[in-house]
């Protein structure tokens, strides 16, 4: 198979969907590489590397699109790229289609199969190619989160950490998944007063054995998640509903109550977000104020540390690129249901359901798109 490597245009996206050690792999696989020129600059890897691992570098993009049959990306398709797409195109890269109609209409429209890495699911419903994004994003938002805290930044001018003497900043987490137990790792690792909510009591449990109890955690509900918010100076939200829209917790009405120059974090931001007065930003342009509440709505947040993350995420989807690449999509898919639940688009069909939902339009299951 001739498989396709190029640069991501979105604002601060800096990361590549393919290493120099991913072409290898599939090199050494018999199949061909293409890499667009200084593709992985921005995550620390030449051209050079690439030629040494056996790649043909140094096309542009749409000579890339027009030669391969698939491409391997890291974030969704940008208006600017809907001309290269064609019928029969595999691509494979996060897609979050259920908060992007625009980009779902245009999949189904070119007949492209759209191979999405945050809905490829386990037997034990762990997404393999999210989790290592979802660390990074996690980890990122307690960091990011105390740097808008500082005055000259637009916060509260609250130190998280605390100093003998002055109690610690208190650190608000909705959700129990991987970015939500990432971000409560560094918050209580800056010495910050936690609290975390979720739906699921044996979760908790486990979470509170995790952390030897010094974690609160309590069980959602939205008169609980209000009271918290009052005192929460910083708020970050991991919550994910898998392949579809993020669910709204955090109500308008909730803010007027919060501290002014609180912040709040919302990594849910790619599947919609999570808080009602959310909406896209970028690193360029980070933060907006709503009610004093200063929030952090950026939708590629390990774009800005692209070397950990590009590796972080690459380590993971090169074994589904192998897969796709060996045996082709079909056979792939029918060998591995984790693989199969990664394909939304098909065909000009819709075969996840959750996108179909989202939108109002047909879905078709899987094996009657094939």
């Amino acid at each position: 198979m001739i498989v396709g490597a190029v640069k991501e245009i979105k604002i601060g996206e800096n990361r590549v969907g393919l290493t120099p050690y991913g072409t290898d792999a599939l090199i050494k696989a018999g199949h061909t590489v293409l890499v667009e020129k200084n593709a992985g600059l921005n995550s620390g890897f030449s051209d050079d590397a690439y030629r040494k691992a056996g790649a043909k570098v140094g096309f542009t993009a749409a000579e890339v699109y027009k030669k391969a049959e698939m491409v391997i990306k890291v974030k969704e398709p940008q208006k600017s790229e809907f001309k290269h797409y064609r019928p029969g195109l595999i691509l494979y890269t996060y897609l979050h289609l259920a908060a992007e109609e625009e980009v779902t209409k245009m999949l189904l429209e070119k007949k492209v199969t759209g191979v999405a890495y945050e809905t490829v699911e386990l037997p034990d419903e762990s997404l393999p190619l999210l989790t290592p994004m979802s660390e990074v994003a996690g980890r990122m938002a307690v960091h990011v989160g105390n740097w808008f805290l500082q005055k000259p930044n637009g916060g509260e001018g609250r130190l998280l950490a605390g100093v003998p003497g002055v109690m610690p900043g208190h650190v608000v987490i909705l959700g129990t998944g991987v970015v939500s137990t990432n971000a409560a790792k560094m918050a209580m690792g800056l010495g910050a007063h936690v609290t975390i909510f979720g739906r699921n009591l044996e979760r908790l449990r486990y979470l509170d054995d995790v952390f030897g109890g010094r974690l609160n955690t309590q069980a959602s509900h939205p008169l609980a998640v209000a009271e918290s918010l009052a005192t929460a100076d910083l708020v970050v939200s991991g919550v994910l509903v898998t392949g579809a829209k993020a669910p709204r917790l955090v109500t308008k009405k909730m803010l007027k109550n919060m501290r002014k120059g609180a912040v709040m974090v919302d990594v849910s931001i790619d599947q919609g977000g999570s808080f009602e007065t959310s909406r896209p930003t970028s690193h360029k342009d980070p933060i907006y104020v709503v009610d004093d509440v200063v929030h952090y709505c950026v939708t590629n947040m390990p774009g800005a540390v692209p070397y950990t993350s590009t590796l972080a995420l690459t380590n993971a989807t090169i074994k589904y690129a192998l897969d796709l690449a060996n045996k082709g999509v079909n056979a792939a898919i029918s060998d591995d249901p984790a693989l199969a639940k990664g394909i939304n688009t098909m065909n000009g069909m819709c075969v996840y359901e959750a996108v179909a939902e989202a939108f109002k339009i047909k879905y078709t299951p899987l094996e009657k798109a094939l």
